[in-house]
Order: structure tokens, then sequence, then C-alpha cells
């Protein structure tokens, strides 16, 4: 049994309370989803279970941990460059599990997760495997050590629509308590039976903790009902008092003005009047009381708010966005697709699906290299790899406002907090928000510079399933051309207009 008791995470730097009193316990056939909005401290959790001298350069905690003698299972939402850089047998061996385990052991991991065991032998960079493969990978290391609990940060994330399915299983068939981050809301739907929602309310200064023992839908379900009853009570008593406080002040205002004009000569009047103020008083302080325990009106962490500039990002209806016409698509000395036509004309909005390792990203790469250079459109490019784009010692604030002009900062500060940063978060460098955090950054950056073409590698994959539908909402309405890659089916059923299948013999019309 796993436990956590009354726990408390705070941010070094600027003193943020990310979670206060958290206690949850996890038994073996638990499956527990963390969700919450970006930066409310979903990753740092997880890595703080895991090993709590990971958080300690930038958080404090308090609180109790109960997990003696359990081995725990981490998979991290991203590898770092050094890991990315190393080759497959290299990064393999560096996990102790795996050198001490027998070819069996190994080949018995490879298949839990439905991966060729010829893999772990690698000599390709892990940069080179696609995010399947290198989720896969990394949990069948795991499995190796047999853990008691599995601590995932971020597993759907760069999976193909194959793969979710794999996951899915591979998460319904675990034996031991699975604690999970993941914003693809079919995946939270089909597989979680319990949810610990972390928010910060208040203009995100008070964090508020919810743990809820059922599925993801019905937990959706019930927290609107309770929140709509809860309302219609505050509501209810607060009609009322509002009457009983009016009928209270015409008391106070007839006793007020016969005080201020009776005479002296009437003092047994004034003696009365008096006693009528004590109790006019008295039940003045009543009211207050009452007024106090009222049933509070219910408060949620509202989601983002933005929007692109419909007149700047509007595209003539037939206005050639791109006519890419590759002979061969290759990457690491592999010949991944031939014949790939990828044409596009605006204002259309398409969608690239395939299986990992297909050579998605390789064509979405290529597609805004030669976007990014035209000056008839405006492009905008959103990587997977967000460090592609951002510098990490930069703050949100001169990632935007570059110029440094005191316009362009309020105009910076104005949209991050659109999009519910802190004034503290617009100040922290790139390097330490949250890979969601970061994901709003990319997005703000594509309203501001006025883009009408969108050049998309999985753009929900960081967002909370909060955000997410915010984000597929705006761009749905997009007026301009959207190109992107995406697993997320909701996104695909809801943004795109053409959706396309990248396979070994180029691009085709993909059949759902």
């Amino acid at each position: 049994m796993f436990q956590v008791k009354n726990l408390t995470v705070t941010h070094k730097k600027d003193l943020t309370a990310l979670i206060e009193g958290l206690s949850f316990t996890l038994s073996p056939g638990d499956r527990a989803a963390v969700i919450g909005e970006e930066g409310n401290g979903k990753s740092t959790l997880l890595r703080l279970l895991y090993n709590p001298a990971s958080v300690e350069p930038y958080a404090e905690w308090s609180g109790e941990i109960v997990d003696q003698g359990l081995r725990k299972g981490f998979l991290a939402q991203e590898l770092s460059p050094d890991e990315l850089a190393l080759p497959v047998w290299a990064f393999c061996q560096g996990v102790p599990a795996f050198e001490g385990a027998d070819p069996k052991a190994l080949d018995r991991a490879a298949r839990q997760v439905g991966l060729d065991a010829g893999l772990f032998w690698d000599d390709r960079p892990m940069s080179t495997l696609s995010g399947g493969e290198r989720v896969k990978l990394r949990l069948a290391l795991l499995l190796l050590d047999e853990p008691d609990v599995l601590l995932l940060d971020e597993p759907s994330n760069d999976l193909d629509v194959a793969t979710l399915g794999w996951l899915e299983g591979f998460l319904l068939g675990c034996k031991v308590p699975v604690l999970y981050i993941s914003h693809d809301e079919p995946l939270l739907e089909h597989t979680a039976n319990v949810i610990i929602h972390l928010e910060r309310l208040r203009r995100r200064t008070a964090p508020r903790c919810t743990v809820a023992r059922t599925g993801y839908v019905q937990y959706v379900e019930q927290r609107a009902a309770g929140f709509a009853r809860q309302e219609q009570n505050a509501r209810k008593e607060r009609a009322e008092f509002d009457a009983k406080l009016d009928k209270f002040r015409q008391i106070r205002n007839k006793v007020e003005h016969q005080q201020a004009v009776i005479t002296r000569q009437d003092p047994h009047g004034g003696r009365l009047l008096k006693k009528k103020m004590h109790a006019v008083q008295s039940m003045g302080r009543r009211f207050e009381r009452e007024r106090e325990n009222m049933t509070a009106l219910p408060e949620w962490e509202e989601a983002i708010l933005t929007a692109f500039d419909g007149a700047k990002s509007a595209l003539p209806t037939g206005k050639t966005v791109l006519r890419l016409d590759l002979p061969e698509l290759a990457a690491g000395g592999r010949t991944l697709a031939r014949s790939v036509r990828l044409w596009v004309d605006g204002p259309e909005h398409l969608g690239i699906v395939g299986a990992n390792g297909a050579g998605k990203s390789t064509l979405l790469k290529l597609a805004a290299e030669t976007l990014l250079s035209r000056e008839d459109i405006r492009a905008a490019y959103m990587p997977q790899n967000y460090n592609e784009l951002l510098l990490e010692d930069k703050t949100p604030v001169e990632l935007l406002a570059p110029s440094g002009h005191k316009d362009d900062i309020t105009r910076a500060r104005t949209l991050l907090g659109s999009m519910k940063y802190k004034a503290e978060e617009m100040e922290h460098p790139a390097a330490a928000l949250s890979g969601g955090q970061r994901a709003k950054l990319l997005f703000l950056s594509m309203v501001l510079n006025g883009a009408n073409v969108l050049v998309l590698d999985e753009p929900t994959r960081n967002f909370s399933p909060l955000s997410a539908p915010v984000i597929r909402q705006v761009l749905a309405q997009f007026p301009g051309a959207i190109i992107s890659v995406s697993h997320d089916r909701l996104y695909l059923e809801q943004v795109c207009t053409r959706v396309l299948e990248l396979g070994p013999e180029g691009l085709a019309p993909w059949n759902g």
C-alpha cells in the first residue's frame, strides 16, 4: 500500500503554495489520474513521490510519504538532451535492472509493452526513435525491476492512435497501483478509477486538492452537479438574506429618525428608543453571524481565455499555402516514406496521423522550413520539443516582448494573464516552467505575431483536460490554415477539416 498524508508543497523562489493538505492511499488495482491546470504541481508531485531529493532545488515540502520497502517505477515526462543523444543500447545499460536481466526477462518485458526485444541493442540515438518507441522502451525498462507502484508522467504523450489503445490496455491490466498524469481525455475516461484534482483558486494563490474514488466522467459530472446545487442554495440563501436585511434597514432607519426628532421634554420616550436601538444593533450582529455561515458560492479554476485576431489571421479561400512533393522522406539514414505529396490550400485545417516512427514530425518540420521563409503568408511553428524555439534562460515576458518597450511588455503581461500565469510566474525562466506553461507561451507568440498559417506538432499534448477544450475551440475557429500532427482523437474530430495518414507509400485519406 502506497500512502500520502497531509502533503504540502511550496515553490521556493516566490513561496507559492502548489499543493496543500493532500492525502490519499493507493492499493493494487488503483489507477489514479492526477489532473489540473498547467503549472499546478502535477509533475512536481510525481517527482517528489519518486525521489524527494529531485525537487529540492526548487520546492520544499512537508507531510508524510509512506512507501517503506516499495520499489517505485518512475517515467519522467521528458528525457534530457544528454539522454536523447545516447545510443539506445547505452541508454538501456544505464538502467541497473537491465544489466542484471537475463534474455528471458528482457524478452518478457518487451512482450509486455509490445516491443521488439532487439530494440534494446539498437545503435540509433534515442532522439531518432519515435515518441511511442521511447515510451514503450522506457516502460519495458521500468518493468524489469518489477516495481510495486508505477508513477507515470504523461505516458500518452507522442503516442499514435493505435499505441494509445495499447496504453489503455496496459493500464487496465496493471496488477500494481498506478499514479499517472495524462491530458488525453479518452484515456482518462477509459482507465482512471481514482481522480486526484489539483487546483489553485483566487488568482492561483489558494491550492485545493480533491480526491475522488470514481471514474473521470463520473467525477466531472458529479463535480458539475455539486457546484450547481451549491450555487443554487447559495443564491437562494442570499436572496432570502437580502430580503430580511432590507426590512432590518427600514426598522433601523425608522428608529434613527425617531431618535433624531425626539425632544428632551420626553425622557421616557428617549429611554424606550434607546432600548429599541440596542435591540436593533443586536439584530444587526445576528445578521453578520448569519452572513458568515451562509453557503459559499462555489469556486473552480477557470479555463484559459485567449483568441486569434480574426482579421489578421484570415486567409482567402483557395489561397495556395503549401505545395510539397517529396520523392522520398528520410530520417536517420532510413527511408520512411516515398512519393509524399502534401498540398494545402487556405483556410484548410489539416491533420496528419500515422504510426509512431512513420516520419510525421520530420515531414512537418520540412513543411515549416518551407513556410517560414515565405513573405506572402505569416507562418508560425510549434514543434514537439519546445526547446527548439524557447530560450531557456529567458522569462515569458522577455520572450513575448523582446523589444523591451513598455507597451509591448504590458500587452505580453495581459496575454499571459489570460493564460492564467501569476505575476511571479511571468518572471520565472522558461526552463523552470511546466510543459503546459511552455505550450501556452508558444501559443501566445503565435497570437502576438498575427500568424495566418499554423504548423503544429501535437498542439494539445501538454494542455490539461480543462484547457484543451478551449484550445480546440480556438483552433477550430481559426480563420487561417492549420497543418498539424496529432494523436488527440478529440482534436482530429473537432478541429480538422481533413485528416491524412502517413505510411510507407506516402499520404492517404485516413479512415479513422
